[in-house]
């Protein structure tokens, strides 16, 4: 148990300064799939405030469903300081509107821009993420949390990219 705690710390550190260092490639890291697996389960159970207030805004307006065009996507290989884009598609497929209460990037490196109106059922809105390379190299995997009035929220949105000198 104290040995996932001092890892949860080493994940909560490089995680904090990941926007303004180099992104270490799988191979710098020490912790293998299964131990960072054990850290991120870890850490998604302890709750943050902000997103505790903004899944209970999300959960406070009557349920629907929902389905992503996609919730990852590569970019593959991309050239440093290359700003890309991609963007998820959502329709709501429940009886109620589907409303978008935040989309919130796990870093400062990537913008979200989203639907802001309520989606009638069986109608389409988008989310964009905007991610900017600047300050990595190497293989790159970043998450947004997408919070909604479905019952699993928030719904979690990736990508990943190569950065090439």
């Amino acid at each position: 148990m104290k040995s996932i705690k001092l890892l949860a710390v080493a994940v909560l550190c490089t995680v904090a300064f990941s926007c303004n260092k180099k992104e270490e490639t799988s191979e710098a890291k020490n912790l293998d799939s299964a131990q960072a697996e054990t850290v991120v389960d870890a850490l998604s159970q302890q709750e943050n405030p902000a997103d505790t207030e903004m899944l209970a805004e999300a959960k406070s307006k009557p349920l629907t469903t929902v389905a992503f065009s996609e919730t990852e996507h590569n970019f593959g290989n991309i050239k440093k300081g290359e700003k890309v884009e991609h963007i998820y598609e959502v329709t709501n497929t429940g009886t109620n509107p589907l409303i978008i209460s935040n989309v919130k990037p796990g870093c400062g490196c990537t913008v979200p821009d989203y639907t802001k109106e309520p989606i009638l059922p069986g109608k389409k809105g988008k989310i964009t993420l905007h991610f900017d390379s600047t300050n990595f190299d190497g293989a790159v995997n970043k998450a947004t949390d997408v919070f909604v009035n479905v019952e699993k929220a928030p719904v979690r949105l990736t990508f990943s990219a190569n950065i090439l000198p």
